[in-house]
């Protein structure tokens, strides 16, 4: 059974299920604690006018690898169908128009 009225608005301990909610003021004002509650392995919504509009949980390493999974693919350039300037071409127009 669920503790007293007042915690049972903010936890629920029922059986197994754990659960924590804040209200978006109270995250502002005890952001830390709730943090430590996280890191604690607690799963934390955030409420604002009594709607859901955010869940804090514990980051689990798994979920981010160490390094990038892999190339973004291939990628088409689009053909603009401009002409072909060599680079001492682009050098003469560039030149003088910064200044």
């Amino acid at each position: 059974m669920c503790s007293s009225d007042a915690e049972k608005r903010r936890r629920q301990t029922c059986t197994t299920l754990y659960y924590m909610e804040a209200t978006a003021r109270e995250f502002n004002q005890n952001s830390s604690r709730i943090l430590a509650a996280a890191e604690a392995g607690e799963t934390i919504t955030v409420t604002k006018n009594g709607r859901p509009v955010a869940i804090v949980r514990p980051f689990e390493a798994a979920e981010v690898p160490p390094y990038p999974v892999g190339p973004m693919g291939d990628i088409e350039i689009p053909s603009l169908d401009l002409p072909d300037v060599s680079n001492d071409e682009i050098e003469d127009t560039l030149r003088g128009m910064g200044s």
